[in-house]
């Protein structure tokens, strides 16, 4: 906890948010065992400092729509920070690409791609090879249901190590 400054308080608060999205004074301060005023000071005091990015909903997307969820590894030719940082330029600007984190060891990207079919995808990964950006090899998985997708548990993390 020393690194972030944070408190067991704060960390209950963090953690609530973080499970229930934006709730009322009165809910949260329910939750976190706080009254209403000093809690919401509270939450008011972690937005400000950059705890919290924001809130999202949890969109059941098989209801809405078909489509493909891909993950794909990827590994660069070259490791030069100047290939790194070309490769993530281009990433973060295809919509596609849901997700993507740099990893140590054999591939150095996993990305989480949402297509709406398998020629969407084809045609998006054409897309990157063609745009010269240092791939050496990627892996390609079709992802067939979601086992679990949840938020760290911040107490948890914030507690400290009995090793």
């Amino acid at each position: 906890m020393k690194r972030s400054g944070l408190d067991a308080t704060d960390i209950r608060i963090l953690s609530a948010v973080q499970k229930h999205g934006q709730l009322s004074k009165t809910r949260l301060a329910e939750i976190v065992n706080l009254s209403p005023t000093p809690c919401w000071a509270r939450l008011d005091r972690l937005k400000a400092a950059g705890f919290i990015r924001g809130y999202h909903a949890n969109i059941a997307l098989e209801r809405i729509a078909d489509f493909t969820r891909v993950v794909v590894t990827v590994s660069l030719t070259h490791h030069r920070r100047a290939d790194f940082d070309r490769f993530e330029s281009w990433i973060v600007h295809v919509d596609e690409i849901t997700d993507c984190v740099a990893t140590g060891g054999g591939m150095d990207y996993v990305l989480t791609i949402y297509v709406r079919s398998l020629a969407a995808f084809e045609t998006m990964m054409a897309s990157l090879l063609d745009a010269d950006l240092g791939i050496d090899r990627y892996v390609t998985y079709f992802t067939t249901r979601t086992v679990k997708a949840a938020q760290p548990d911040l107490a948890k993390l914030v507690a400290p190590s009995r090793e």
